[in-house]
């Protein structure tokens, strides 16, 4: 099994560190996405406070596997309300009252956005709608939709990136569905907050990773760790140039509920940790330089792939910063604490 002692030390730094518990006391939180890195975390850093403070929280996650969920959240399955089903039928049929909502629920890999365009979109901005809606008929207090730094497109300026800014997504490139359906899920939120009066927030997250992301996973940081940890060298695929800021778990988990406290309805904010951007070239020949040297970087070129059109994102966090919310951990951080926790695992293999 995976090392849980780093990500049991980042929710026990969380729970030292966040000052807004008591906003949260006698509240019922639905999360969706809970079997997600996002959703479970939150979860996990939730029911941390609520144990440590005697908050009341009660917690409602609908999944599509009780199974995994049982994996994700072992002993503390029993403390939470799980939904097992479609996610869409619980919204429909769901007769409990919730104060708050974060919407993680989110396809994350693009090869499955390539076979599945449609279920992509489609779980985007259908779930969406039909969450709004829930919020406006039981006036929700505040909802979260965590959406994505993808939503921005291709952009080559490397000018700094507020919420403001847009870049260009080809809606008939299959892949779009993940970042066409992130924006019109942005769209239609905005919409209700404008309408309706719905308290929703907009909550763009960059590349997020950390301890309890599956030493399996399939995504370039992850990729590379594992190059990392088995003094392997790093094969790009592409030429590297595409840019971007990361941010760990925690630091993620801490921005959500900023801006589920303490957000303007309506409004979108960008979650980075500003001082990681990089290329992932960059990124590779860091990791080699800082944690294996006996590593290389090998250039392999295929266009064939599914990756992302080139991109240059320097997320601009200042909205975010106004709120109250810092960053703690920074790139080489990020990496030590994600590698620990996945190497007994990978060595093993």
């Amino acid at each position: 099994m995976m090392d849980s002692t780093i990500l049991k030390q980042d929710i026990h730094d969380f729970v030292r560190s966040f000052g807004l518990y008591e906003r949260l006391r006698g509240t019922h939180i639905l999360v969706t996405g809970g079997t997600g890195l996002i959703g479970s975390i939150l979860v996990k850093c939730l029911m941390a406070l609520n144990m440590e403070h005697d908050l009341g929280i009660r917690i409602t996650c609908p999944v599509r596997d009780k199974e995994k969920a049982y994996s994700v959240y072992d002993d503390i399955f029993k403390h939470l309300n799980v939904y097992v089903g479609d996610l869409m039928e619980f919204i429909e049929t769901t007769n409990e009252s919730y104060d708050f909502i974060f919407h993680c629920a989110s396809p994350t890999v693009s090869k499955y956005f390539i076979d599945n365009p449609v279920e992509t979109f489609e779980l985007s901005l259908l779930s969406t709608i039909k969450l709004l809606k829930y919020a406006k008929q039981r006036s929700v207090r505040s909802f979260v939709y965590v959406s994505s730094l993808e939503c921005y497109g291709s952009i080559l300026n490397e000018n700094v990136i507020d919420e403001k800014n847009q870049g260009y997504i080809d809606p008939l490139d299959v892949r779009s569905s993940y970042s066409m359906g992130k924006r019109a899920a942005e769209t239609i939120c905005h919409a209700y907050s404008k309408e309706y009066g719905v308290s929703v927030k907009i909550a763009r997250l960059t590349q997020t990773f950390g301890p309890g992301v599956s030493a399996n996973d399939n995504r370039v940081f992850a990729q590379f760790a594992r190059k990392i940890i088995n003094g392997e060298d790093i094969v790009l695929h592409t030429s590297g140039e595409s840019s971007k800021p990361y941010c760990y778990t925690v630091d993620c988990i801490t921005a959500l509920l900023y801006i589920l406290l303490k957000g303007e309805d309506g409004a979108a904010y960008n979650v980075a940790n500003e001082d990681t951007y990089c290329s992932i070239k960059e990124l590779a020949y860091f990791l080699c330089s800082n944690f294996n040297k006996e590593s290389k970087v090998v250039m392999e070129l295929n266009d064939n792939l599914g990756y992302a059109p080139v991109t240059k994102l320097p997320l601009l966090c200042d909205k975010l910063k106004e709120l109250g919310w810092r960053p703690k951990y920074g790139l080489y951080e990020m990496f030590a604490r994600y590698i620990s926790s996945i190497s007994i695992k990978t060595k093993n293999k």
